[in-house]
């Protein structure tokens, strides 16, 4: 049995950030949990692959980026059927006991086919707890607020990548890759299900309310099918499926950053400790960046928030490539988390703007299905052009697939938030 929503003391349901601020402020806190538990591997893990298991080629390298990717775009899809099915929190539950032996198996992993395993239930807990954290703060802020909601989630989850990464980056140049900077996500993951299970109270009552109240603008828009579902958020929609492939494109973008720069500053000499500064700064923008760019997205609207990023994102990752040195990658670095600041929780914002209440948290599961296969999309596009050419060729040909996006986004995509009038 689901914990009841939480009510007004009327008794009422109320939406919006403000009536709803102590559990969407817990919330936060665990989405930033949730955050720590991939920012624990963005500086160890393709480092790990090189100096203890000896692997040489980067597609063979960027195998755990794909069956994280994979797995988690899966479980997405699952999440949000689930959640509309049993309730936000029992999901919520079930993918931080899935995320606890994730930190226990890369510290003892003996070879590189346990760091796949562990990152197979890494992609489980992420696809459980992020879409349903998600989820539930979609429900508590209603329609007005919904993209400083997400920015203020995003920003939460991503500024845990960028301190974790950060940490384990100084853990890992004083006392060794293992297991010293898995601790961090032990504790993460521990935490994180004490706080789920303990204290977070059930959304989906709201979603419900907010139903209630909803004017549908398509003939039967309330009640859809799976595939139906399906089906207009990734190919019908015009802006559904322009913000699922903007989405995928993104992660391809961030299987990059995670799995082959580590690997391209090493190559240039640079010590751990400062590969793990290069791996923060890109997350650290990224998220503090969406405590601004979702509210903004509230004011100006969704789609120059997201066919601006996808340019500037384009532009800074073929830098990455064109240039050398700490201070000129520590720009680009910075430059990549801007772009993606701009488009990440706008996206998360548009699917909320378009999708019926009664099926918003199954196209939300759909949306970051298509944007969680970007990372394995990524993962081996960049290893097979890194082995095949070079990588910086890789890092080039991503950044046009970038660029290609946003075009895709200004041709197709139509102006969603509410309030707003906006010629497309």
């Amino acid at each position: 049995m689901t914990t009841p929503d939480r009510t007004n003391r009327n008794g009422r349901i109320t939406l919006g950030v403000k009536p709803n601020l102590a559990q969407f402020s817990l919330l936060v806190g665990v989405s930033a949990l949730v955050g720590g538990m991939v920012g624990q591997e963005r500086t160890v893990l393709p480092l790990l692959a090189e100096e203890e298991f000896g692997l040489t080629a980067l597609t063979a390298t960027l195998t755990f980026i794909a069956a994280f990717g994979v797995v988690k775009a899966a479980t997405n899809f699952f999440a949000g059927t689930l959640s509309d099915r049993y309730g936000r929190k029992p999901v919520l539950v079930a993918g931080w006991l899935v995320g606890i032996p994730v930190p226990l198996l890369l510290i003892w992993a003996p070879t590189w086919g346990w760091v796949i395993v562990a990152n197979v239930l890494l992609g489980i807990n992420q696809g459980l707890t992020w879409s349903t954290t998600v989820i539930m703060k979609i429900d508590l802020a209603g329609p007005e607020r919904r993209g400083f909601a997400m920015g203020i989630n995003e920003a939460a989850g991503y500024g845990a990548v960028a301190v974790t990464a950060l940490l384990t980056g100084a853990i890992a140049e004083r006392w060794g890759l293992r297991p010293e900077p898995f601790l961090l996500g032990l504790a993460y993951a521990g935490l994180g299900l004490g706080l789920s299970a303990l204290f977070v109270k059930e959304t989906h009552g709201h979603a419900q309310h907010e139903a209630s109240e909803h004017v549908s603008k398509q003939p039967r828009n309330d009640r859809l099918t799976n595939s139906e579902i399906f089906t207009l958020t990734s190919f019908r929609e015009k802006a559904l499926s322009a913000a699922s492939q903007a989405g995928l494109v993104n992660n391809l973008n961030d299987g990059l950053a995670w799995g082959l720069f580590p690997i391209f500053f090493a190559n240039d000499g640079m010590s751990v400790s400062r590969i793990g500064i290069l791996a923060a700064i890109y997350p650290a923008v990224w998220g503090l960046g969406q405590l601004y760019t979702g509210g903004l997205s509230d004011r100006v609207g969704r789609k120059p928030l997201i066919a601006g990023g996808m340019f500037t994102q384009a532009a800074a990752i073929a830098w990455m490539a064109a240039v050398t040195g700490f201070w000129p990658w520590a720009f680009g670095a910075a430059a990549l988390g801007a772009g993606t600041a701009m488009v990440y929780p706008t996206l998360l914002a548009t699917i909320g703007d378009v999708a019926h209440p009664n099926w918003r948290a199954r196209a939300v599961g759909i949306y970051r299905l298509w944007r969680d296969a970007g990372f394995a999309v990524g993962a081996l596009l960049a290893g097979v052009l890194a082995d095949l050419i070079s990588i910086e060729a890789a890092i080039y040909t991503v950044a046009a697939l970038t660029a290609v996006s946003g075009l895709i986004v200004i041709v197709r995509m139509y102006e969603t938030h509410p309030t707003r009038d906006i010629a497309t």
